[in-house]
């Protein structure tokens, strides 16, 4: 009998803290609010659309940029409720920028190939600016990004050298570049796209 009351006890007691801890809830129900999406043009003029797919076996966010079968440039969001709102914008944007340069409408690179790597490493570069430079967000600094970011890099499986060596790129466009509009007329000029 005793035993049994210890029992009920420690449940009573312990469950209200495992389900009021931040890092339960955060990984086994995710409650994140879904944040609007960008302005978003591609560099032909094109509005793109921002699409919600979710699925229950998700386990963080992601965002894939592409034109739909009309032919309309989309970015598809994909579970972003399981995402705090830093990590929300930096795949908007990064998904934005893949259409502001014009990659979607362009032969894809092989998967992790150099020239793949490079147009992640330039949408990266495009969304931390614009994240440092529009006033919609400023309540998100460098650190929000990068702490995010790196979490889900890890969720996913990735290893922490590329985990790392993302974050450092991410920081010295932060850091050591212009405006996004800037920088996206400079690889649209490199590309004969302007």
């Amino acid at each position: 009998m005793r035993l049994i009351l210890t029992t009920i006890a420690f449940i009573l007691i312990a469950s209200p803290i495992l389900i009021a801890s931040p890092g339960w809830a955060e990984t086994e129900s995710p409650d994140h609010a879904v944040i609007a999406p960008p302005s978003c043009s591609n560099n032909l003029g094109e509005s793109v659309l921002f699409k919600e797919r979710n699925s229950d076996n998700a386990k963080f966010a992601a965002g894939m940029a592409r034109r739909d079968g009309d032919g309309n440039p989309v970015v598809n969001r994909f579970n972003f409720d399981q995402a705090p709102a830093p990590l929300q914008a930096f795949i908007d944007l990064h998904e934005c920028a893949h259409h502001q340069t014009g990659d979607i409408d362009r032969p894809h690179p092989p998967r992790n190939s150099p020239e793949h790597l490079m147009n992640e490493s330039i949408a990266d570069c495009i969304a931390i600016l614009r994240i440092r430079d529009d006033a919609r967000y400023s309540d998100i600094d460098f650190a929000d990004v990068a702490t995010s970011l790196g979490e889900a890099m890890g969720t996913a499986g990735f290893p922490e050298i590329s985990i790392s060596s993302r974050v450092s790129n991410i920081r010295h466009c932060h850091t050591n570049y212009a405006s996004a509009a800037t920088f996206v007329d400079g690889v649209l000029t490199e590309r004969g796209l302007k």
